[in-house]
């Protein structure tokens, strides 16, 4: 009896111990490092512990305001802004996260570091949203839009916000400005 409670014990252990533990920096469809889709606003500040955060309740254009959560590591470097669902609601979960910080990475290696030719070699694209000053790229696959400045595209795309821009007039090498997940 104590011979199996003993291998029970062990095998516990052994089960605990081999648990993987997360990346704090990687992204997939329902997670972005320790940040997942049903994470609450008020659990920020145990997952940030370690960084800084910062509410933003400024009024924003047409009276709308603005409740972003900006999150920034400790040397002052921004990573993440956080969209509640729900504005001044500490139970709300996040609805959307604007990746800035080049560490957070996708499973397939995608971070603001990254190319549009690394986003559509590893991903299928959407759609693409021409907007005044950005081409906006999405990829339903992981719940991410990817927005790259117009000036990475070549001069007769830049200033039409009414063309239709295929994949194929965005350079390859056209740098992500920043990504969003939605959730």
């Amino acid at each position: 009896m104590n011979k199996t409670l003993l291998s029970l014990f062990i095998i516990a252990i052994a089960a605990v111990s081999c648990k993987k533990e997360q990346d704090p920096f990687q992204i997939s469809k329902q997670h972005i490092g320790l940040l997942t889709d049903s994470t609450q606003v008020k659990d920020l500040k145990t997952i940030y512990s370690n960084d800084s955060i910062v509410r933003q309740t400024n009024q924003g254009a047409f009276m709308r305001a603005n409740y972003d959560i900006e999150i920034y590591d400790k040397a002052g470097n921004e990573l993440l802004v956080l969209s509640p669902k729900r504005m001044l609601d500490s139970l709300s979960t996040i609805e959307t996260v604007k990746i800035l910080d080049s560490r957070f990475k996708t499973e397939k290696g995608i971070s603001t570091a990254s190319t549009f030719a690394d986003i559509k070699n590893n991903y299928k694209i959407s759609s693409i949203q021409n907007t005044l000053k950005n081409v906006v790229v999405f990829v339903n696959e992981i719940n991410a839009f990817f927005t790259i400045d117009k000036e990475e595209l070549p001069a007769e795309l830049r200033f039409d916000i009414n063309a239709k821009i295929e994949a194929i007039q965005i350079p390859d090498k056209a740098k992500i400005k920043y990504f969003m997940i939605g959730w």
